[in-house]
């Protein structure tokens, strides 16, 4: 009975997110495992339905206009339907899959657990020998493909900086960004004395779910070593938190000193934007969306700009991470495959990359797109446009370790610290054992083939995808 109550339960939430979600009003799933061709219509006419999911917002009339456009002059009688699903998505696409109404295409937040769930069909077969050629050195094994056999190709990539209000900072009477994580502290204090009364606080990171910690610590982290991120080390093959250990003490620093916007334990992205458009955050760290966000979802007159991410002394030993390298994929439920692919290689032609990339949308992984395009001119795409110490880091098992994980996840673990405080070597080394623990089961039943690397250095990944002449 309880089983039941489950799954009917997990049925009504997806119902609901579907209704809700919806860019065009309706929804569709995609059942069964047979691989239906694109020509294969019932009576003349019929189209043949793609059911699309994506999680992002701040592309979403972009990406309506294409899929408009799409299905307005596509020969093989394909129409897609786009859903932007909510900040549940993960769950909405296990709940689709165990339901048997998963989408045609969607997008992969999570390559590796996706792969491992028997979510994606491969798409060699489907690929062109020329298309073939133009991914053929932006793939990354465990982020695209698994022992050859290829599931996604890449698009952009987030570039990570410290978003931060100009105006506010100069009202502060604070010259420049901070270079160091104490110079954060500092300044986020700064400009919660001066700016408090109106309401003016100096940090926020969206604490409600563990992204708050994530998204505020793990570039900085990245760039403060050379040898990992994510909590994992590449060069022994383990899992150590230490390397948040610097970030986690400030952030509890800026909680104890009152520096952060009130309520941000309970804050989400979306708000914490709203609150910046409107001149009451001096800084966070966040992602190149911010551009488009601030152009269309949350227009803004604040004088605002993006810099790299301060490190734990002012230098950088590794690199930013760039997060991305998987973008969409097709469903291994879809019966409608072929027209699946139709529509996902028009979504990674070279003419919708390019202009997704020249139009601010996002930073393009792809080297005929960063070589062939023009810079984005959408104000404050600037500051994040590859430099030398952006890098593409190589798979970790950091989420797949986390399917037999025992307690509470590293994310949420260090958002409780900030607000709680406690002994934060004893947090550390809770997390590592843990950790490890788990990954060493997985390794021992083959669910991850990533090993050690002991010759791994972070700053040897610099400079490949630099924008800068």
């Amino acid at each position: 009975m309880v089983k039941k109550w489950v799954i009917a339960t997990l049925g009504a939430v997806l119902a609901l997110n579907l209704a809700g979600c919806s860019a065009d009003g309706g929804s569709k799933g995609a059942a069964g495992s047979s691989d239906a061709p694109a020509s294969s219509k019932g009576t003349a006419g019929e189209k043949t339905k793609i059911i699309y999911w994506t999680p992002d917002r701040h592309d979403a009339e972009f990406m309506k206009a294409k899929i408009d456009k799409f299905n307005q002059t596509n020969h093989d009688n394909i129409e897609v339907e786009m859903n932007v699903m909510g900040d549940n998505y993960p769950q909405a696409v296990d709940i689709a899959f165990a339901s048997k109404q998963a989408p045609d295409v969607l997008q992969i937040n999570d390559f590796q657990t996706y792969y491992k769930k028997g979510y994606l069909a491969p798409i060699n077969s489907y690929m062109s020998d020329e298309m073939k050629k133009t991914f053929k050195d932006s793939q990354i094994e465990n982020k695209n493909s698994i022992d050859g056999k290829i599931y996604t190709l890449p698009n952009t990539g987030q570039i990570w900086r410290l978003v931060y209000n100009k105006d506010i900072f100069k009202k502060a009477g604070i010259a420049s960004p901070p270079k160091t994580i104490a110079d954060m502290v500092a300044a986020a204090k700064k400009i919660t004395e001066v700016g408090k009364s109106e309401g003016i606080y100096g940090f926020a990171s969206p604490f409600k779910s563990g992204t708050g910690f994530w998204r505020a610590a793990n570039t900085i982290a990245g760039a403060s070593n050379n040898f990992g991120i994510d909590g994992y080390n590449y060069k022994t093959g383990q899992f150590d938190f230490s390397m948040y250990k610097d970030i986690a003490l400030a952030l509890r620093q800026m909680k104890e000193d009152g520096s952060m916007l009130p309520g941000v334990e309970n804050l989400d992205i979306d708000p914490l934007r709203a609150q910046f458009a409107q001149g009451k955050i001096g800084m966070y760290v966040n992602h190149s969306a911010e551009p488009g966000v601030y152009k269309d979802q949350f227009p803004t007159t604040e004088n605002w700009g993006a810099v790299p991410v301060p490190t734990a002394d002012g230098t950088i030993k590794g690199a930013f991470p760039i997060i991305g390298g998987s973008y969409i994929g097709i469903s291994a439920d879809s019966t409608h495959k072929e027209a699946a692919w139709k529509f996902m290689e028009y979504v990674y032609s070279n003419e919708l990359q390019t202009e997704y990339y020249e139009k601010g949308y996002g930073i393009s992984l792809i080297p005929a797109v960063l070589k062939s395009g023009k810079k984005p001119s959408i104000p404050g795409i600037e500051g994040f446009l590859p430099k030398r110490y952006d890098a593409i880091y190589p798979a970790n098992p950091g989420t797949i370790t986390e399917s037999s994980l025992e307690g509470m996840k590293w994310p949420e673990t260090f958002n409780t610290f900030v607000f709680t405080g406690g002994d934060v070597d004893a947090v550390i080394q809770d997390l590592d054992t843990r950790y490890n623990a788990s990954l060493q089961k997985l390794r021992a039943a083959g669910t991850t083939n990533i090993v050690a690397d002991p010759a791994f250095d972070a700053a040897k990944l610099q400079g490949k995808l630099s924008t800068e002449e």
